[in-house]
């Protein structure tokens, strides 16, 4: 099992993310995917086995993965300041992957009926999450 963690800006959402995913999957090897690459070290610093920058290694990745997991703008062509790309929005979100997202509130995306809780809440969430879907695999 191969899980992707995709994150860009300063990487610290990743890097909570890795650290979840290690923590509770030890075993589970975990790429980091960051759109520069001060993400893609915050997330090799928090356990990521193994780490690349980039349009095209996020878009090349998507095709390798049997989860990705990120925050819900992942899938939001120009997000994250525009450090997203259209082509990377759009090789998450066509990707036959499992995604695992966190109904963040930024980019310009309100997600409704959704808890409203601490990011830390949201990241023991997808990482149970990624848990169940791993045992139900």
């Amino acid at each position: 099992m191969i899980i992707a963690v995709v994150d860009g800006q300063g990487g610290g959402i990743g890097k909570s993310l890795v650290a979840g995913i290690k923590a509770e999957l030890p075993d589970v090897r975990v790429i980091a995917l960051g759109t520069n690459s001060m993400a893609t070290g915050q997330m090799l610093r928090a356990g990521a086995d193994d780490g690349a920058t980039g349009e095209n290694a996020i878009i090349h990745n998507m095709n390798h993965v049997d989860i990705v997991c990120g925050v819900i703008g992942i899938l939001n062509a120009n997000s994250m300041m525009g450090e997203l790309t259209p082509a990377m929005a759009s090789a998450i979100g066509g990707s036959h992957t499992y995604k695992v997202l966190l109904p963040i509130n930024r980019c310009h995306i309100h997600v409704v009926s959704v808890e409203d809780a601490p990011l830390g809440v949201h990241i023991e969430n997808a990482v149970k999450a990624i848990k169940e879907y791993i045992e139900e695999n």
